[in-house]
């Protein structure tokens, strides 16, 4: 899945596929996590969130299934 850099202090990059719905986080730690079932919309409100660390905690940590694959 091809990700995107983007301005955040804990996220280095975000993916999404649409197909599957699956949202992929690549965190500076290195860590890579993908969330399952995430809709479009809350994708798009994400990537233009102010804070995105805290719009995953709020909105899609735990609202969705999803496993450590890096």
């Amino acid at each position: 899945m091809e990700r995107y850099s983007v301005a955040s202090s804990n996220i280095a990059s975000i993916g999404y596929d649409v197909n599957t719905q699956t949202l992929e986080v690549e965190f500076f730690s290195g860590m890579i996590y993908q969330y399952y079932g995430v809709p479009e919309h809350l994708y798009d409100q994400l990537m233009q969130a102010g804070s995105k660390g805290r719009f995953l905690n709020a909105y899609i940590k735990n609202g969705f299934g999803y496993s450590r694959v890096g």
